[in-house]
Parts: C-alpha cells; structure tokens; sequence
C-alpha cells in the first residue's frame, strides 16, 4: 500500500520484457519489499548499494507504461506505507487500472494544467475533486470530461517528480480512487441491501 508521494526519482539502468533494474537513492530497501515504479507495486528481487531490481509478469508489461522505459529513463519512486507513517496523499495500491495519454501541458501562473485521454474503463471512476494517481502520484481531479480528465499541478510536485520530463503524447500509469469501485461492486451486488448511487448521493457520497 502506498500513498502517492514520490520519494525518489529513479533511473532505469537495464530492463527487459520481465524484469527491471532502477538506481535509487532510497536507502533500507530489502529483498521481499514493495515499491511502487511509476505507480506499479514491484517487489524488489536482488538489492545493491544504489540500485534494486524487480520482476514483472506479461499482464504487468501490457496494461502499464513499463514496456516503454529503456535505460535512463527517470521513475517515480515510493516505498510501502508503514503504519506509522502520515496518509498525506490516498491509499494507493499500485495496482494499475491502465493508461492515460497526456494531450496538453500548460503553465497557468504558478501552476501547470494537464489534460488527459483515457478510456471509459477509467474515467467511469473519475469525479470532480477526487483522487487518482498519475504514474504513482497521488492527484486531484480538477475536471472529468467525455475524453478523459484535468488536474492541476503545483510546483512541488511537477519539479520533484517525472512529469517535469514529461510531454503531450507521453503515456502514464493510471490508478483510479479504491472507493470508488468497492462503492460500484456494492452497488451493483444483488445484496446490496438497497444501496443505491441515489441513496449515495442523497447522503453525500
């Protein structure tokens, strides 16, 4: 579990269709630990001064962005959440719902407005002011359109993260807010109990 706050930008020093091996500057990793790549929980295999490496399965390498990484590449990188730690972003898998394309960066004073593509599987679980994690970056939504969705950015975050390499037609990790499809599955269970997005709404959800 993690809570989309990039620790660490890290750099792709090999990678194949299975495995990666990223340079860090994260200290305490050990073998057997979670660490979210770009907003994917990898579980690190082989640990050194300096780097880890990770496995992934053929499911992984098709829904996100890791079979477009080649050496150099830049990664967001954040450890699992301890119990002990502040949730200062939202509960974040990195389990990843699939991919977004990024159709426009514009600064707007002091911030940056991105605009995104995705597919409905996607921005069916998108509202306005909600969370969503954006390559492992805990965001929020600022607008949800028939094409996908807008946030904006604020200079801590665009600077200490890889969107400040990023440009249109790059693709991203998407991960959309958990709650929203416990509430989907519950709502759409026979045994719901008569929750309905109705009730929701007309009890502020």
């Amino acid at each position: 579990m993690f809570t989309g706050l990039i620790e660490d930008i890290g750099t792709v020093k090999s990678i194949s269709q299975s495995q990666i091996m990223i340079e860090t500057k994260l200290d305490s990793i050990a073998i057997g630990d979670s660490i979210s790549v770009n907003g994917v929980c990898l579980t690190a295999v082989c640990v050194t001064s300096g780097d880890f490496t990770a496995d992934y399965s053929p499911h992984t390498d098709k829904i996100t962005n890791l079979s477009l990484l080649k050496p150099n590449s830049k990664v967001n990188l954040e450890r699992a959440l301890q119990l002990s730690s502040r949730l200062g972003g939202h509960i974040v898998s990195g389990h990843v719902d699939g991919a977004a394309k990024i159709e426009k960066i514009e600064k707007t004073d002091r911030f940056f407005r991105i605009i995104f593509s995705c597919h409905a599987n996607v921005t069916k679980y998108c509202v306005d002011k909600g969370s969503i994690a954006v390559d492992g970056i805990s965001l929020t939504i600022s607008t949800v359109n028939s094409y996908g969705f807008e946030v904006y950015i604020i200079p801590e975050t665009f600077n200490n993260t890889v969107l400040k390499y990023k440009k249109a037609g790059d693709t991203v990790n998407i991960e959309t807010d958990i709650l929203a499809k416990y509430i989907e599955k519950f709502t759409n269970s026979k045994n719901s109990n008569g929750i309905t997005l109705e009730m929701l709404k007309d009890n502020g959800f």
